[in-house]
This record gives structure tokens, C-alpha cells and sequence, in this order.
């Protein structure tokens, strides 16, 4: 059973560990299944595309996925690393915060 993820598509993340450790990207798709996710700009990989009918062959730069353990999200005020917490607002409304500075993260 996958587990409940506190990154979802279009989240500013950090990368804490790897070969990219230090580059900040948005998410692009994420994989709870797998506890993956695919950031725009890192962890880069190449590889051997065929062509086919709508698309020339050749060597192909994309992103490849980063597990989950590795991304930590931006803190929209000091734009470090910070964790998340959860709260729920006068309106009833439950949202994500930055715990380093109390920031809310969903609008």
C-alpha cells in the first residue's frame, strides 16, 4: 500500500542527497506507488531514442524520477529546505505550512 505524500505535482522541492544535491526544480509528476517523483531539471539521463513516425532519433536528454527521500520542499520566505505540517484554518480548510517559518504552502 503506498503512503501519503507531502510533495504533490507542482511543489518547489530542494534536492537533499545525490549526484544533484542542492538543485531546486518544480515537481512534474509524481509516483506514490513507487514513492518517486520527476523534477524539472534534475537528475538528467540520456537516452538512445529510435525514430519513429512523429519523432526524429538520436540521443535524448530527459528527466529520470528521484525517490521521494531525496526532495525536501522550499520555504517560500528564506527559500531553504523545510519540512511540512499540516493545519486547518478558521474557513474549515485544511492546508500545508513550512514549519521553519509558518508559511502556508497551498493557496
Amino acid at each position: 500500500m503506498a503512503q501519503k505524500l507531502k510533495i504533490k505535482k507542482g511543489d518547489k522541492v530542494i534536492v537533499v542527497a545525490g549526484r544533484d544535491k542542492g538543485k531546486k526544480g518544480d515537481v512534474l509528476r509524481v509516483f506514490p506507488e513507487k514513492n518517486r517523483a520527476i523534477v524539472q531539471g534534475v537528475n538528467i539521463v540520456q537516452r538512445h531514442q529510435a525514430q519513429t513516425q512523429r519523432q526524429q532519433g538520436g540521443i535524448v536528454r530527459k528527466e529520470a524520477s528521484i525517490h521521494i527521500s531525496n526532495l525536501a520542499h522550499v520555504d517560500p520566505k528564506s527559500g531553504d529546505a523545510t519540512r511540512i505540517g499540516y493545519k486547518t484554518l478558521e474557513d474549515g480548510r485544511k492546508v500545508r505550512f513550512a514549519k521553519s517559518s509558518g508559511e502556508v504552502i497551498d493557496v
